[in-house]
C-alpha cells in the first residue's frame, strides 16, 4: 500500500477513478462469499436532500453522487429519534430509544452491537470522529479516534491560528487506519463526521475549511415555501407560549434573509468539504487494492430544518426532521442492480442487522431493525414495513416530547406533554401545513392512527416516553455513600454529584452531557458527577467556558 500519511485531499476526479476501477466488475461465486470490508460514513445534521444525489440544485457532492450512481439510493430513509445521541445509539444497537432507555450501551449490552458482533466474527474494527453514545469507547474497537467536543476547528482559531479542522482530522485518521490495519483480516471503519452540524457556541455557526470558501459565493440559496410567518403561526400554540429551543436557534441563524444566505452557504461548504474527504478515503481504498471488496454505506444521523415552519434544527416528527440521506455502494452487485433507487421505508435501526448480514453473522435477538440487503437486490420482503413509530424526549419541554406514526401517505403526531395531536394527509399536503386532527371529515383517520400509534408502541416495547428520565442518556444505577449523598455507578466507576456554578446561556444539547459523564441540568445550572476514584475535577472546571 502507498504511504497514507499525507495531509492533503485529492481532487474529486480521484473518486471517478475509484468507481471506474471496479464500477462494472462482476464477482465470481467464491469472491461473493468473502466477508466484505465495510466503510460506514455518517454525516451530522445533513438534510436528506442536501446532496447532489438527493436533488439539491446548488450543493456540490461529486464523490457521493458517483457512489450513488453506482449503488442504491434509499429515497425514504428515516430515523426513529431525531437527535445525535439517540440516532447513533440506534445505529449501534438496532433498537428504538424506548427499548434502550437512553442513548447508551453498557458492558452487558455492548456484545449485542454490530461492532462487537463483527469483531467476534474476525473483523478488525475502527471508529473515528463523533461518539455521543454513553458507554461507547475505545475498549470496543481495535482502532479508536473517537471524540466529542468542537464540531469544526479542533485546535487553534482557524487555519491561521494553527488549527486543524474536523474534516481534515477525520480524513487523516481514516488514512492512518487503512495504513495500520492487518492485511489478513476483513475490516470495518466508521467515520463519524461532525459536519455539517453547527458549532452552536460560535456566532458564525458554520465554519468551513478554506478550500471551500469560494464555493456558492455568486449563487443564491433557494428559500423554502414554509419560511413565511404564517407557517410558524400554524404550529400548535405551545410552540409560542413558552421558550422553544428550535425557535431560539432559528432566531440565531435564519431570522433575516441575509443571515439565511450566509448560514446555508457555509452549511453547504461544510458538506462539500466532507465530500472531498470521502473522495480521499475512496482513493486510499483503491490504492490499497481493497476497493473491490469494500461496501460503502453513507447515512445522515438526522435531518435539519433551516427556516421551515419558523424553526431550526431537528427533534420533531416533521418530514424535514426525520428523513435522512442513505446510499449503499456494494461492488459485488451485478451491473443491472446499480444506479437504482428504493422507495421502501428504511430506518437507522436497520443499520446494525444489515451489517451483521453483510458479515455473515446472525443478528442478535435484541436488534429490532431489519436486514435491508434484500432491498439492495431489488427484492422487497412480503412483511416489509409500511409505517413506523417515531419517538423523542428531552430533559425538558424546551424541546417538546413527541411520538408519531409515519407512513408515505399519513402522519399522526402526539405531543405527549401537551395533550395535543396533529394529523397530516401527506398525499395532498406533503409540506405538513394543514393539521386535520380537528376536522370532522377525518375523524376516522384520526381514530385509526391513534390506535396504530398505540399498537406500534406495544410492538417496539420498552419504557413509555413519560417513564424515560435523564434524557438523552437515561437512568444510571444510583447508590448512596455514608453521608447519603447522591452517587452513581457509570462505566464501572463511582461518581458523586457536584455543581458547576456557571449559569448556562442556552439549553443547547451540546452544553449538556456530551462531554461530562453523567452530567445534567437543574434549573439552568450544569450538574455533574465527580469521580471518587480518579478525582477528575478538571472535567468540571471546563464548565466555566460556558
Amino acid at each position: 500500500m502507498k504511504a497514507l500519511t499525507r495531509r492533503v485531499f485529492i481532487t474529486t476526479a480521484s473518486a471517478a477513478v475509484f468507481i471506474a476501477a471496479f464500477g462494472n466488475r462482476l464477482f465470481a461465486e467464491e469472491k461473493s462469499a468473502k466477508q466484505p470490508n465495510i466503510l460506514f460514513l455518517v454525516a451530522d445534521d445533513l438534510r436528506w436532500n442536501s446532496t447532489g444525489f438527493g436533488g439539491d440544485p446548488l450543493v456540490q457532492t461529486p464523490n457521493l453522487d458517483r457512489l450513488g450512481a453506482a449503488g442504491v439510493i434509499f429515497n425514504r430513509a428515516a430515523v426513529t429519534t431525531s437527535i445525535c445521541m439517540a440516532s447513533r445509539a440506534s445505529m449501534l444497537t438496532g433498537q428504538w430509544l424506548s427499548r434502550m432507555g437512553g442513548a447508551r450501551v453498557t458492558p452487558q449490552t455492548w456484545k449485542d452491537t454490530w461492532p462487537a458482533q463483527l469483531r467476534a466474527a474476525g473483523y478488525y474494527g475502527g471508529h473515528i470522529g463523533k461518539i455521543h453514545v454513553s458507554g461507547q469507547s475505545a475498549s470496543g474497537y481495535d482502532f479508536w479516534a473517537g471524540r466529542n467536543g468542537p464540531y469544526h476547528w479542533l485546535k487553534g482559531n482557524g487555519a491561521e491560528g494553527g488549527g486543524i479542522h474536523s474534516i481534515q482530522k477525520d480524513t487523516d485518521e481514516a488514512l492512518r487506519f487503512l495504513d495500520k490495519r492487518p492485511k489478513d483480516k476483513p475490516f470495518f471503519l466508521q467515520v463519524a463526521y461532525t459536519v455539517p452540524h453547527a458549532e452552536d457556541h460560535d456566532p458564525k455557526q458554520y465554519l468551513p475549511m478554506p478550500q471551500e470558501d469560494a464555493l456558492y459565493a455568486a449563487r443564491a440559496v433557494p428559500v423554502p415555501e414554509t419560511v413565511a410567518p404564517e407557517y410558524w403561526l400554524r404550529l400548535p400554540p405551545f410552540f409560542r407560549e413558552a421558550r422553544n429551543e428550535s425557535r431560539a436557534r432559528w432566531t440565531k441563524r435564519f431570522d433575516t434573509p441575509e443571515k439565511y444566505q450566509e448560514m446555508v452557504k457555509n452549511y453547504y461548504r461544510l458538506i462539500s468539504g466532507m465530500d472531498r474527504s470521502i473522495g480521499t478515503i475512496l482513493e486510499a481504498l483503491r490504492a490499497g487494492g481493497v476497493s473491490d471488496n469494500t461496501v460503502v454505506v453513507f447515512i445522515g444521523d438526522k435531518w435539519l430544518l433551516p427556516r421551515e415552519h419558523g424553526l431550526a434544527d431537528k427533534w420533531y416528527a416533521y418530514e424535514e426532521s426525520l428523513r435522512v440521506p442513505l446510499l449503499i455502494y456494494d461492488p459485488r452487485l451485478p451491473a443491472e442492480g446499480r444506479g437504482k433507487r428504493c422507495d421502501n421505508w428504511v430506518l437507522n435501526v436497520d443499520i446494525a442487522p444489515t451489517f451483521c448480514a453483510m458479515a455473515g453473522v446472525k443478528a442478535p435477538a435484541a436488534m429490532q431493525g431489519c436486514d435491508i440487503t434484500p432491498l439492495l437486490h431489488g427484492q422487497t420482503p412480503a412483511a416489509w414495513r409500511t409505517d413506523f413509530l417515531y419517538q423523542f424526549k428531552w430533559y425538558s419541554e424546551v424541546i417538546p416530547a413527541s411520538e408519531a406514526v409515519c407512513s408515505k401517505d399519513w402522519k399522526y403526531i402526539r405531543w405527549v406533554g401537551h395533550r395535543t395531536e396533529e394529523l397530516f394527509d401527506l398525499r395532498n399536503n406533503p409540506l405538513e401545513t394543514r393539521d386535520l386532527s380537528k376536522d370532522p371529515a377525518h375523524a376516522a383517520d384520526l381514530a385509526r392512527l391513534r390506535a396504530r400509534c398505540d399498537e406500534l408502541k406495544r410492538e417496539v416495547g420498552g419504557s413509555t416516553l413519560q417513564d424515560l428520565t435523564n434524557m438523552p442518556y437515561g437512568v444510571k444505577e444510583k447508590i448512596s455513600d455514608a453521608t447519603g449523598e447522591s452517587q452513581v455507578v457509570s462505566n464501572g466507576r463511582l461518581w458523586r454529584r457536584v455543581e458547576c456554578s456557571t449559569r448556562l446561556k442556552s439549553t443547547s444539547d451540546d452544553l449538556l452531557v456530551d462531554n461530562y459523564e453523567g452530567s445534567y441540568v437543574v434549573d439552568g445550572v450544569l450538574m455533574g458527577y465527580k469521580s471518587l476514584i480518579s478525582n477528575e475535577e478538571q472535567i468540571f472546571k471546563r464548565c466555566a467556558r460556558f
